[in-house]
């Protein structure tokens, strides 16, 4: 039997390290991708491959497909985990740092993603992962340019899926909801650092600590099980959404209004 190899974006830390380490252990070829290879060390003790990737060069990202497509001769699984969240005000985050955020969020994933199908579609078969948010789903005040990449990616998979079922490749949407990674400091000091002084100062110093998933967030392994599931899976879901809030949170979407909705966010913020 013919071992499958897979591609994680984003592997050095969080949620791609754990997907990693997963899906090696599940018998697969595992590529852990990163722009900083020296952070992806660790992983060799599961017998991850180290894969050089910066996902805003295009020469880089084609590099590393081309790599893996000369060392193992397929490819099976992509999981589009790479990505980051820029937090502040719509009015105050420079344009050149939302530009950069799509860049990195979706199309340095739409390049990965664009690499992978003719192979996939030759071999009649391919899991491509993209790995979302509960916030691809509804948006709060402060991370308006993230949630615009993440509902991006959303639309961009279903379409990606209904184009790619006929070949045999199917794409799953992962929608983690609050993770204990770095993605919430991160997001937090950006908000603190463009508006957190002028007119959206105190909201932004009030609220955005309850963004503090350390305190009470979901393990990274919550996603990478769900990861592994999606790549294993005869049939696999469409949606997986899984960590703390995700689901609950998704499902009130559906349900609420936009000014109820608008209104228990906004408490939440303070």
């Amino acid at each position: 039997m013919t071992t499958k190899v897979a591609i994680v974006t984003g592997a050095s830390s969080g949620i791609g390290e754990a997907a990693a380490r997963r899906l090696a252990r599940a018998g697969f070829t595992v590529y852990g991708a990163a722009r900083r290879t020296d952070r992806l060390a660790a992983l060799a003790s599961d017998g991850v491959r180290a894969l050089p990737l910066d996902l805003t060069d295009d020469a880089s990202v084609v590099a590393a497909v081309d790599q893996v497509l000369a060392e193992q001769g397929r490819i099976d699984v992509l999981v589009n985990n790479a990505g980051y969240g820029s937090y502040g005000a719509v009015e105050d985050v420079p344009m050149d740092e939302a530009r950069r955020q799509f860049e990195v969020n979706v199309f340095g994933l739409a390049r990965l993603a664009q690499l992978v199908m003719p192979t996939m579609r030759a071999q009649r078969s391919g899991r491509i992962i993209n790995i979302t948010s509960m916030g691809g789903k509804f948006a709060m005040a402060f991370g308006g340019w993230y949630h615009a990449t993440k509902f991006a990616v959303e639309g961009l998979s279903d379409a990606m899926r209904q184009e790619l079922s006929p070949f045999g490749v199917d794409v799953v949407v992962i929608e983690p909801g609050a993770i204990k990674t770095e993605w919430a400091g991160i997001a937090m000091g950006s908000a603190v650092e463009v508006s957190g002084s002028g007119a959206y100062g105190d909201r932004v110093t009030q609220g955005i600590g309850r963004m503090d998933t350390g305190r009470f967030g979901s393990q990274p392994e919550v996603v990478a099980k769900a990861i592994e599931r999606a790549a294993t899976a005869r049939r696999p879901r469409t949606r997986y959404a899984v960590g703390m809030g995700a689901k609950p949170a998704i499902a009130a979407r559906k349900v609420l209004p936009d000014r109820v909705l608008d209104a228990v966010i906004a408490r939440g913020l303070g």
